[in-house]
């Protein structure tokens, strides 16, 4: 009875053992990770210097009246575009035009009484100092008159520059004081945008450099290509500032679309160098680790890890120095997954969020 009893205890060990291996067969076979690859390409990287800036109007204009009286009316309203000499309201102008009729019968008075002592036929009846008088005092009334003319001139209020009104700050009907700003002109179709920059980055500097301007918040914050506006280096500060290590660099930005208004907050990147025909890969393909970048380049369906040099950074594409080489297949989805050597299943996006959701 022994001998059976060993012979069933051996073939029931010999049985689980292959069950096994057999186990681990199917757990190694099951591990190939589900990635998105793409291929290494060649193309144009260019280097830039992110900032922030508050964006101002070269001109513009606080439009007062210098004059006191009644507005009689307003001609425009805010956010009416207006040229150079165009009427935006008017004063009451009645005590000036009463002055300057005055000022003008006066003048009068003195040509005729200078002309009757002229046209006398016995001249050493006239004194000189009678005539010399009165000659200054035809060009103190001639000065009244034009003066009391400039204040009839400027009841009307006109606009000094071409552009917007930005702000309305009287009604019809309201009593203006003399120098009160009624009106706040301002001209958008050049945008200057101030940034202060490291004096590290003065030698990168240069007249003319191209810069690249988008909104802070469009698009809930996403940045995007049709919304950059390209602008340009238009001044350079010869000194800088000993306080905070800076220097002051205004930038030039054609605004005749009006994408862009004055005092809104953008972000700011100054081109210094592009390097062209590199090879370049989508940045979320790096993969960061113990100080050191690295990729997963696919081979016969293997993953293998290989370390990278990075050069400039464009959003969201950046220069491989040493590493890759143009076309061949690296791992820009699911490489967190992934160990050397890793079994690799390559499918397409569509069918990685499919997965995903599964997995889930």
């Amino acid at each position: 009875m022994t001998i059976p009893l060993l012979c069933i205890a051996a073939l029931t060990s010999g049985l689980s053992g292959c069950t096994g291996q057999e186990d681990e067969t199917k757990e190694e076979e099951k591990y190939a990770v589900p990635v998105e690859v793409s291929q290494v390409t060649q193309g144009n990287v260019s280097s830039f210097y992110s900032t922030t800036a508050t964006l101002e109007a070269p001109e513009e204009a606080h439009v007062v009246t210098r004059i006191a009286g009644l507005i009689e009316e307003i001609n425009v309203e805010e956010g009416d575009r207006v040229t150079k000499g165009q009427a935006l309201a008017t004063i009451d102008a009645k005590r000036q035009h009463y002055d300057y009729k005055r000022s003008q019968a006066e003048v009068q008075i003195i040509e005729q009484e200078l002309n009757r002592l002229k046209q006398m036929k016995n001249k050493e009846f006239v004194s000189q100092d009678v005539m010399a008088k009165l000659e200054f005092n035809l060009q103190a009334a001639i000065a009244q008159r034009d003066l009391a003319e400039l204040h009839v001139i400027e009841s009307q209020i006109v606009s000094p520059i071409d552009g917007i009104v930005a702000m309305r700050h009287v009604k019809k009907g309201n009593m203006a004081k003399e120098f009160e700003e009624l009106f706040y002109i301002v001209n958008q179709d050049e945008l200057h945008g101030i940034v202060h920059l490291p004096e590290q980055q003065l030698t990168s500097l240069r007249l003319g450099q191209q810069a690249k301007i988008s909104n802070q918040y469009s698009n809930s914050g996403k940045q995007s290509t049709a919304n950059e506006i390209i602008a340009n280096v238009l001044r350079i500060s010869p000194i800088v500032d000993a306080q905070s290590g800076t220097f002051k660099v205004t930038i030039a930005i054609d605004n005749t679309k009006a994408n862009l208004k004055a005092g809104m907050f953008t972000r700011v990147e100054l081109k210094y160098d592009t390097h062209e025909d590199v090879v370049t890969v989508p940045f979320n393909a790096i993969i960061n680790q113990d100080d050191t970048q690295a990729l997963y380049v696919i081979e016969d369906n293997t993953a293998t890890r290989r370390e990278v040099r990075l050069g400039y950074r464009e959003k969201d594409k950046v220069e491989i120095i040493s590493g890759v080489n143009q076309g061949e297949q690296i791992v820009i989805r699911g490489q967190q997954n992934l160990k050397d050597q890793s079994l690799v299943e390559i499918i397409t996006p569509l069918s990685y969020a499919k997965n995903s959701l599964n997995a889930k």
